[in-house]
């Protein structure tokens, strides 16, 4: 596994010089390690410091409980103190089991219930201020009762044991949806969510991309780690920059001709065989096809602003040649071991 990195003002698909040094073997635990971190990138605002290193395909720090212990007995919300003029609350690792007397929170704007013994989204309509809710690392079966927090801009209930997307009709505002690590078998009901920027489903049990004709807004979308086998259904998201769709069961790149502002694509750990279907995708700076069965690397002199690239290659270093047709810069690509 590799990445090829160049200087920013270069072309990179052009210049692939295909100078591959050492191999995977020469690596040791820790140079792995690293290299992971490195290439780690997913929707980042998910979750708390530690848990945003989780990689783009979906994983966690194997450092890092993926749930809360769920041994330790709920508080009484009487026991904790409440700041009515306080905007931006925090009520993190309380061990609160059930939602209760936040009424007095009037002013909050953000409100961070992470990695609680929550089992039921309930008692929030009286806070319509907010604009951010994090449910990270709960026991939440459902989306409900969500209907009069009409100001909400970002809610993230990633980390818990939902098995559906349902309850968001009224969250017209919403930019930003994280449902990383759940049990969610389709996308659904988010036709209201016409001004979504971001969307975050990776780690569930999705197998079709569909229903996503309505998020004409939508700038990144993280679908790595479900059972997907085709890249379909993305023709409306004009907007889209990056699509992470890694350690899933794709054996083809297609569908995204219609993706013409595209700068990220994440592809690693499918079954993608050839490396094709790119040719409208002109503003592609990063491409990660590693840990697939593509024998050559090709079609890809056309991406000119790719500055890294991903890819694994088993073959004589000699075979690998440069791309491109024609030198457009004295300036190198390089093939960068991590």
């Amino acid at each position: 596994m590799w990445l090829m990195s160049a200087y920013a003002s270069t072309g990179l698909a052009a210049r692939l010089s295909g100078v591959f040094t050492g191999n995977m073997a020469s690596l040791s635990v820790g140079e792995l390690q690293e290299m992971e971190v490195d290439r780690r990138g997913e929707s980042e605002e998910s979750g708390d410091d530690e848990t945003r290193r989780k990689s783009i395909n979906g994983d966690v720090d194997p450092n890092q409980p993926t749930a809360t212990t769920k041994e330790e007995s709920p508080v009484d919300m009487d026991t904790i103190t409440l700041d009515p003029e306080e905007e931006d609350v925090d009520l993190v690792h309380c061990r609160i089991g059930k939602i209760e007397g936040l009424e007095v929170l009037q002013k909050a704007k953000t409100l961070s219930l992470r990695q609680n013994l929550i089992k039921k989204i309930e008692n929030l309509d009286s806070l319509s201020a907010l604009r951010e809710l994090d449910f990270y690392d709960n026991q939440i079966r459902k989306l409900e009762n969500l209907h009069n927090l009409t100001e909400l801009e970002q809610l993230d209930v990633s980390f818990n044991v939902l098995r559906k997307v349902e309850g968001l009709e009224q969250l017209t505002r919403l930019k930003k949806l994280f449902l990383l690590h759940n049990k969610i078998s389709s996308i659904a009901n988010l036709e209201h969510l016409s001004g979504l920027e971001m969307l975050e489903l990776g780690s569930n049990r999705i197998r079709v991309i569909e229903n996503l004709d309505s998020l004409t807004s939508l700038q990144s979308l993280f679908l790595g780690t479900n059972k997907i086998t085709r890249l379909q259904n993305l023709d409306a998201l004009h907007n889209l920059t990056v699509l992470s769709i890694q350690s899933n069961r794709i054996t083809k790149i297609e569908g995204l001709q219609n993706l013409i502002n595209l700068k990220e694509l994440y592809l690693s750990h499918n079954g993608v065989e050839v490396i094709e279907g790119l040719e409208n995708n002109k503003k592609l700076t990063t491409l990660d096809i590693a840990a697939n069965r593509v024998k050559k690397i090709e079609n890809i002199s056309h991406l000119t602003e790719l500055q890294e690239f991903w890819g694994t290659d088993r073959r004589d270093p000699a075979e690998v040649e440069v791309c491109a047709g024609e030198k457009r810069n004295e300036t190198p690509g390089r093939w960068v071991e991590k």
